[in-house]
């Protein structure tokens, strides 16, 4: 493997396994996000997966399956200033706002994911490409430490193929035009279940009376930045994949991490001593 395409593997594990959405908004509110959680009432976790799912399902139709490629470098910039934007509108106005401000954000996020992908030589008019852009939204990063290698991106991965193969096959037979098509409620359900999480954090962060309009649209700017992240780090592999093959990638990508989570050790160690 050619130096260049190894260091960039690196990149793209210590992202993928190492970046945690949770602490990154933890350190922006200056507060644990995991313990602010606790005062979310019970009822709110259907609420916020259920509008969860119905964000990502419209963020498919509007944005992902409508788009066009362009040239040049992906708009990161642009999209961060519109994601900054529509979480002014939740700072704004709270918890209620999620059903209109979510599927707002996840579709300039589907945006941004697919033009990333297009900037790591994915072609947008393939159905894998696009089941590839759905599956970011899965990655929310922050492996845990030596398990990262049997639980982290690759064991995402895997969860995800037999809904995305089951997607694909459906489409390739019936098409699009069917929205309740079980394999794409499947996909969509898979995605959702991962990411109703970070929703649900970011929605608590939001929901702090200190926040507000200001601190909503500095909330989902980490957040689109986290997942423009992921998404660079995950086609990224993708792109190597092609080139070398998955199972050379694969095992590189897990001695890496492996390597990560040695140093973090050793690190560790070296500070009580």
């Amino acid at each position: 493997m050619r130096q260049v395409d190894f260091v960039a593997l690196v990149d793209a594990a210590e992202n993928l396994e190492t970046m945690s959405l949770a602490t990154r908004m933890s350190q922006l509110v200056g507060l644990p996000v995991e313990k602010a959680m606790t005062a979310l009432p019970g009822p709110w976790a259907d609420i916020v997966a259920g509008i969860t799912k119905m964000a990502l399902k419209k963020a498919l139709d509007s944005a992902l399956f409508s788009l066009r490629a362009m040239p040049g470098e992906p708009a990161n910039k642009t999209h961060q200033v519109l994601a900054g934007l529509s979480g002014a509108l939740g700072g704004s106005f709270g918890i209620a706002a999620l059903a209109i401000e979510l599927p707002i954000s996840a579709t300039i996020m589907m945006r941004s994911i697919a033009d990333i992908a297009r900037s790591q030589g994915e072609d947008l008019d393939e159905l894998d490409t696009r089941m590839a852009c759905l599956s970011v939204f899965a990655l929310s990063g922050g492996g845990s430490g030596a398990e990262s290698a049997d639980t982290g991106y690759y064991a995402m991965r895997s969860f995800l193929t037999k809904a995305l193969n089951d997607t694909a096959n459906h489409v390739a037979a019936l098409g699009l035009s069917q929205e309740g098509a079980p394999a794409l409620v499947k996909l969509l359900s898979a995605v959702s279940t991962r990411f109703s999480l970070p929703v649900s954090q970011k929605l608590v962060v939001q929901a702090i009376p200190a926040i507000g309009l200001i601190g909503g649209a500095s909330v989902n700017l980490l957040f689109i930045n986290h997942y423009q992240k992921m998404a660079k780090a995950h086609f990224t592999v993708r792109r190597l994949e092609r080139r070398y093959g998955e199972a050379l990638i694969k095992h590189a990508y897990t001695e890496i991490v492996i390597s990560i989570a040695e140093n973090k050790s050793n690190v560790a160690l070296n500070k009580i001593d």
